[in-house]
């Protein structure tokens, strides 16, 4: 590799995304790492994920590698089975 290689700093100015975008990129992040924990918490493999949550083993894993964007259905069936669901709460609340 050359020294071409862009640090992620500079990676990231080249974007030109809104502070909007930024925040809906954090928050799915967020949505997938509670995810991931809440799996690990419950001491499940994501084969057995899939088993509980008809979720094809695949697709977890890639919503957990961050390479596919998960939909609120598709979320909302894995922590479901794990006994979680999602809430919305007033921005306020958060801190």
């Amino acid at each position: 590799m050359g020294n071409d290689k862009k640090d992620w700093k500079s990676f990231e100015k080249t974007l030109d995304i809104s502070e909007e975008q930024e925040a809906e990129i954090r928050l799915e992040m967020e949505l997938i790492e509670a995810t991931i924990e809440a799996r690990k918490k419950n001491n499940l493999s994501q084969r057995q994920l899939s088993g509980m949550s008809g979720i094809k083993q695949p697709a977890i894993a890639r919503i957990e590698s961050y390479k596919n964007s998960p939909q609120v259905s598709t979320l909302m069936k894995l922590l479901y089975s794990m006994g979680y669901t999602l809430r919305v709460v007033p921005l306020d609340e958060l801190d």
